[in-house]
């Protein structure tokens, strides 16, 4: 499991090294790792390291320092390095050993035309970005917000760009704890991060500005700090996969009811049992409609379909709400769901059913449009473009507020317990953002809600608090739905309806140990 501390505990385990003199040893192990990313990625671009060319972005801070012992190793091996000074400050023993490798600087106060200088960034191989780091508030200013403006203008998106940026801990612009983003920013290829992972590295446009995430061991004792995000790795899904064994039987390897489904939208119930039987489960009872019943059956005859209560369909775990749209049959059976005391996904049209309070085994899935309208029900003002601002804050509030587990979808899902443990999850293709994506992630999530639900070990498999062992089970959701996704897309465009295929090959390859396909 990945666990990013907040920067302020960071700092505070680093205090004891640097008392006791070990400050140089610190920074010289972070700028070895930075320069090993920074050898890694030209490499796997196919550029040569001699005859390459580099720009260090230095700051006042440590940071800045980093980066300048990393860009003297990337001199070394033959890189053709400028450091561009972004302050008046910047560490001195770190810029003497840069120009004594035979590197070149300017500072930009100096007169110099940061846009001349951003394009040059922008043309070379690699840029190392040092501005800021985790003693900054996030938001750039001065020289150096001018200097990021002019890159991201000349420079155009990550993908476009010919040069590889690498953020040195975290990208400059970033907030370190929220990964909130209210100015520039340079989207980072990869960000090699020192210590512990940030949780800004893991929450919203933070997680989209970081790119692929490296973390540097310093040696911190970070033992008795509570890490403020956890990003659950394959191995701790995997410990989560239930694999059947020669004494199961169909109820004995889960149950899942769903309530899912109407005449104006009956697909989203077909697809959400679709991904529930991928997952792996013992059997699927449906209640709804018996034209949406069809329909399923169609897709999978194995489902057993009934238009009864919730009551009469025993199960183990249910999912509601999908596609169940001006159906009071629909509405009914999700009020019953909810009430019932067991593992309950509550997505789309059964969000508004849900009581004032409930328990962490009820585990909402909204899209931040619909967590806006859930927390506008309870008396907190939140749009849309806030909630996806801040999603851990806003998650985390709703959470508290209803005492259900709330997975927020996006990008980046985040996962928030009511207990306060936060995860994120950022394994999601883009070609998933289509209509339909979010109905099999419910049905993921319920399969393993309806299989967790009498396994009394598999909190302490996974490593988290037995109250925390629903927003861990939403958080493996959104990882082998995300990974399905990025799988599908090897393909071309994702078709949501084709999934299955995909989230039984991610599950095999997970109980298996393999390797996942990742999208390039």
């Amino acid at each position: 499991m990945l666990e990013a501390f907040s920067g302020g505990d960071v700092r505070a385990a680093e205090a004891p090294l640097i008392d006791a003199g070990q400050g140089d040893a610190l920074m010289q192990r972070a700028a070895h790792g930075l320069f090993g990313v920074a050898l890694g990625l030209l490499r796997e671009a196919g550029r040569s390291t001699y005859g390459a060319t580099a720009v260090v972005l230095a700051g006042s801070g440590n940071n800045g320092a980093d980066a300048l012992y990393a860009g003297e190793r990337l001199v070394r091996r033959g890189v053709g390095a400028t450091a561009v000074l972004l302050s008046d400050r910047v560490h001195t023993a770190s810029l003497d050993a840069f120009l004594r490798a035979g590197g070149t600087s300017v500072r930009l106060d100096d007169g110099a035309d940061a846009e001349a200088l951003a394009r040059h960034a922008a043309s070379a191989d690699l840029v190392l970005d040092g501005i800021i780091g985790t003693g900054s508030g996030g938001n750039l200013r001065g020289t150096a917000r001018s200097f990021v403006e002019a890159f991201t203008t000349v420079a155009g998106p990550r993908g476009r760009r010919t040069a590889l940026v690498i953020a040195c801990d975290l990208p400059s612009g970033i907030g370190v704890d929220t990964g909130r983003v209210d100015g520039p920013v340079i989207a980072a290829d990869a960000t090699v991060t020192f210590g512990a992972a940030k949780p800004g590295l893991l929450l919203g446009d933070g997680a989209l500005a970081a790119g692929e995430l490296n973390v540097v061991d310093l040696g911190l004792d970070l033992s008795a700090l509570t890490p403020a995000v956890r990003s659950l790795l394959d191995a701790d899904v995997a410990a989560l996969l239930r694999r059947p064994t020669a004494q199961d039987h169909k109820y004995s390897r889960g149950v899942l009811g769903v309530a899912a489904g109407s005449a104006r939208y009956p697909g989203a119930a077909a697809l959400a049992v679709g991904a529930a039987l991928a997952t792996g489960l013992g059997m699927v009872r449906y209640l709804g409609p018996d034209a949406v019943a069809a329909l399923v059956h169609q897709r999978n005859p194995e489902v057993v379909a009934s238009g009864g209560s919730v009551g009469e369909a025993r199960s183990q775990a249910w999912l509601v709400g999908p596609g169940a749209v001006d159906d009071e049959d629909q509405r009914v059976r999700a009020v019953e769901a909810i009430a019932a005391g067991l593992p309950v996904v509550v997505d789309a049209g059964a969000l508004s059913e849900v009581p004032e309070r409930v328990g962490p085994q009820v585990i909402l899935t909204p899209h931040a449009g619909e967590l806006s309208q859930l927390l506008a029900g309870r008396g907190v003002d939140a749009d849309r473009a806030a909630i996806e601002a801040e999603p851990a804050h806003y998650a985390l509030r709703a959470a508290e507020m209803t005492g259900a587990t709330v997975l927020l979808k996006g990008f980046t899902t985040v996962v928030a317990a009511p207990s306060g443990t936060l995860f994120a999850q950022t394994d999601a293709s883009p070609w998933l953002s289509t209509a339909g994506s979010g109905d099999t992630l419910a049905g993921i999530i319920g399969a393993l809600a309806a299989t967790l639900a009498e396994d009394d070990g598999a909190a302490g498999r996974v490593g988290v608090a037995q109250e925390d062992l629903w927003a861990a089970a939403a958080a493996a959701g959104a990882l082998l739905h995300g990974r399905a996704g990025q799988r599908a897309a090897l393909r071309g465009p994702v078709v949501v309806s084709t999934l299955p295929s995909d989230i039984g090959a991610v599950v095999a390859d997970l109980l298996e140990g393999r390797r996942l396909a990742a999208v390039p």
